[in-house]
């Protein structure tokens, strides 16, 4: 995700530094970010000898900064797209908040996670929100923007109209477990593991009837392979928690193939299998 939201910003002229704990990482972000594009570049009504050109101009306005400490500076919008783990996010907030000068934007790309509580780690509660981007960020079109308890018009105006500078439609929801979003798509997903589970039927006949029948570009079960099936096990148990709703917990056999390794596209394999 966080490669697709530097992609994107780059995209629309913006300058982008990004950071990764690990710096393979890093590079395979930056490769990420040229392959992302250059296929973008090749949509656009552009010569094969400036196409080069274009990707190239782009990713000038890119540079990788090793420590959080090096992203404040002049930043205007810091956005994180951490793993769903409200501890590490605290963490890194904090430590933006410490970096990054008083009127910068602190942004979560947080699926599920509550903004308020996120918000509390920082001394700018006024100035943090929630920019859920949804995957592949440089092509679906919403923007989820979720206030925490303190967010300020200001902020949820800047960010809403960034999100229409990259291109993006936003729409605002309160700050709930899962939101708008993930409180809908969640259970969906979560149902048909179920119906795999419950031997209905199989993996590829599940999907099939989904995109068929409910003209879903992806079936549930890819899905969750894309978005990862750590983060959806994550998510379930948010809203479970915050809900206090066992309806929402996730489907053993989510859990089962989350505790074997098999995460989905980044894994390898998830309910079915990826080629390198």
């Amino acid at each position: 995700m966080g490669a697709g939201i530097a992609q994107l910003a780059l995209e629309n002229g913006h300058e982008v530094v990004l950071h990764d704990v690990d710096e393979a990482a890093i590079e395979r972000g930056r490769a990420r970010i040229r392959d992302g594009l250059a296929r973008r570049a090749a949509k656009l009504d552009l010569d094969a000898d400036t196409i080069d050109d274009w990707v190239d101009g782009r990713l000038a306005g890119l540079r990788e900064s090793a420590s959080l400490d090096g992203l404040g500076a002049e930043a205007e919008v810091i956005v994180e797209a951490a793993l769903e783990d409200l501890a590490l996010k605290r963490t890194i907030f904090r430590t933006l908040d410490a970096a990054a000068p008083p009127e910068t934007i602190l942004a979560t790309n947080t699926s599920a996670l509550s903004i308020a509580a996120i918000a509390a780690a920082t001394n700018r509660q006024g100035r943090v929100i929630g920019m859920h981007f949804f995957n592949p960020a440089p092509v679906l079109k919403l923007v989820e923007v979720i206030r925490g308890l303190e967010t300020s018009d200001e902020t949820a105006r800047a960010i809403t109209e960034l999100a229409g500078e990259l291109g993006k439609t936003a729409a605002e929801a309160r700050d709930f477990p899962g939101f708008v979003s993930n409180r809908i798509l969640m259970p969906f997903i979560n149902e048909a593991v179920w119906a795999l589970h419950d031997g209905v039927a199989e993996a590829e006949a599940i999907d099939t009837i989904a995109r068929l029948g409910f003209a879903h570009p992806l079936g549930p079960l890819a899905l969750a392979d894309l978005i990862g099936l750590d983060t959806c096990v994550a998510i379930m148990e948010v809203l479970r928690d915050g809900l206090d709703d066992e309806r929402y917990a996730p489907c053993p056999l989510l859990q089962q193939l989350v505790s074997a390794g098999k995460l989905g596209r980044k894994s390898g394999a998830g309910f079915f299998i990826y080629q390198s």
